[in-house]
Parts: C-alpha cells; structure tokens; sequence
C-alpha cells in the first residue's frame, strides 16, 4: 500500500518541479561555455546538461503519465491562478534539452525544438490570453507570470541561435521582451502595495532575477556573441536584481529548504553565462573584474541547491503532490 501511494505521488508531481532542470542545464551551458576560453575539459558541461536531460526525461514520464491517469489534476493545474503558469515550464524545458543535444545529435534538438516551440506558443495562447478576460485575481499576480510568453520566448530565441534561425530568433527575442517589459509594472506594483507573498509562494520572486540576464544570454545567441551595449544594458538590469534577490534572501529562508527554492537558478545560471561573454569581450576592465567572482559564485549556488536537493529526496521530503501543492497556494476568487 505505502509503494502504491508512493507511486501515485511520483505520478502526480507539479510542473513547477521542471523548474530544477532550468538551473542545471543553465550551468551546463556556461561550462561548456567556459570550456571555449579557458584551458579546462568540457566534461563539467556535458555532466551537468546530461543529469537536466534525465530529470527531464523522468520528470516528462511523470507529467504524461499524469495527464493519462490523472486529468483532473492536470486540468486544475493549467486552471489554477498561479501553478499555471508553472505548467510552461515543461515546454521551455524541452526546448532547453534541445539545446543540448546541439553539439550531440542535431536531429533530436530538431524535433525538440519544433515540438517545444508548437507547446509553447499553444499553451502561452490559451493561458496568458486567457488572463485578459480581467478575471484574474490580483493576488496571484506574482513573478511566475513571466513564465509562459517571457521566459519561453527567450528560450526559444537562444534555441535559434543555436540551430541557426538568426531572424526566427530576433521574432521570438521580441516577443520575450515586450512581453516581459508589459508585465513587469504590474507585477512590481503587486509586489509593492498588494500585501505581502504567502510563505508558499515568495520563493517565486527568484524568477525576477532571470528576465534581464536571460534575455541577454538570448541576444547573445542571436546577434553571433557581440558584446555590445545592450547586452551590457540588461546586464546591468540582472546585476541590480541579484541585490535585490540577496536583500531579501532572510525572508525567503524563513520557511524550510523545498523544491521551489529552484525559481532561482535559471537566473543564477544565466550570470554565470552572461559575465563570461562580457568578461572575455576585453582584456581588462570592470566586466573582466567581476566574471570569474561571478562564475564562482553561481557554481556554488547551483551545488547548494543540487546538494540540499539530494538531502530531500534521500529523506523522503522532496516529492509534493499537484493537490497538497494546490491547498498551499490561495485559490482562485469565486
């Protein structure tokens, strides 16, 4: 009976745990990167990128397998007025391991990539349209809205540069930006003046971090690597919500370590990426100086999180169910 129920939890996972492939495959790509400028073996990369392709393989298992026995559950998550936008993770994800296999096997990021970019663009008309009926309640306006249209689009950018769809890129770097530059207001003003975030949601804030320095690793994608001052621009923008992120890091530690802790990493990779583009475009300067800081600091956040992570799942206390997850987070106004 215990094995059964432990079954049905694995079975009935959030989609916001996609969120733990983000930051492993995100560092990944900056070792691989890392490995193109200084004299060090590509396997930290193709490691990382290789443990996100199998929690993303499982964690897909998982959230097909659901949809099959559990529709219900799948149907509450994609009408709740915050896990919803979680469910587009699985979608950026895909196109995210899509990346990695690039320099493995072309033909499987092929149809990765066509099979995320369809799901994201389905699921981000349904959801995020959805919103503008005006029936969205303004305390579920937090920073997991960038998901579906910021977050994928972005993706979905670095995805064409790394296949070689530079305008189809530029298309969906528009797109990520405009949507992200549409949202943040609200979400800010929310933030600031609509009551303080439930303990179960205020690690969501992690996603603030990644806009700006996502966006700028997708520019970086399209544009060839060029080092210019936009890329800087938004940069500079990631650097400022780092501070913030740390100011406030007391207030997120005041609930236990979980896998929500994760909304952090797609940001925290993406320093690490972002500082070594800009470090290695001069010899010296402030970009040089704070690269490999930067670097070293990402890796060991990334390795706290992996490490806590493992702790969980050895005690048993990783895996929450989609209906425990629900009952944690405020429920939509009737």
């Amino acid at each position: 009976m215990r094995k059964s129920n432990r079954t049905q939890q694995v079975l009935n996972l959030p989609s916001g745990y996609f969120g733990m492939v983000l930051g492993t495959i995100g560092m990944g790509f900056a070792w691989r990167y890392a490995s193109t400028l200084w004299p060090v073996t590509r396997w930290p990369g193709d490691i990382l990128v290789g443990l996100a392709v199998c929690i993303w393989f499982l964690l897909t298992l998982a959230f097909i397998t659901r949809a099959i026995r559990f529709p219900h559950s799948v149907l509450k998550e994609m009408r709740h007025p915050v896990m919803s936008s979680f469910v587009s993770l699985f979608p950026a994800t895909t196109m995210l391991v899509s990346i990695g296999f690039v320099p493995w096997f072309r033909p499987i990021s092929l149809v990765l990539f066509g099979v995320g970019v369809v799901m994201q663009l389905s699921y981000s008309a349904w959801q995020s349209a959805g919103l503008w009926r005006g029936k969205h309640p303004e305390e579920a306006t937090t920073p997991g809205l960038y998901l579906p249209t910021v977050a994928n689009n972005f993706i979905s950018a670095m995805a064409c540069g790394a296949l070689g769809f530079t305008d189809a890129g530029l298309v969906f770097l528009g797109a990520g930006v405009f949507s992200w530059l549409s949202l943040e207001p609200v979400i800010l003003q929310r933030l600031r003046s609509a009551g303080e975030l439930p303990s179960a949601l205020r690690t969501s804030l992690g996603i603030q971090l990644a806009p700006a320095l996502v966006a700028c690793s997708a520019w970086f994608s399209v544009n060839g690597g060029e080092t210019d001052t936009f890329a800087k621009m938004l940069f500079g923008y990631g650097l400022l919500q780092l501070l913030f992120m740390l100011r406030l890091m007391p207030w997120y530690l005041s609930q236990p370590f979980n896998a929500s802790f994760w909304s952090f990493s797609f940001g925290v990779s993406a320093l690490a990426t972002t500082g070594l583009h800009l470090g290695q475009s001069s010899p010296s300067g402030f970009f040089h100086a704070i690269a490999v800081p930067l670097f070293i600091f990402t890796n060991i956040i990334i390795a706290m999180l992996l490490v806590r992570t493992f702790i969980l799942l050895m005690q048993g206390k990783l895996l929450v169910r989609t209906d425990k997850a629900l009952l944690m987070l405020p429920e939509e106004k009737q």
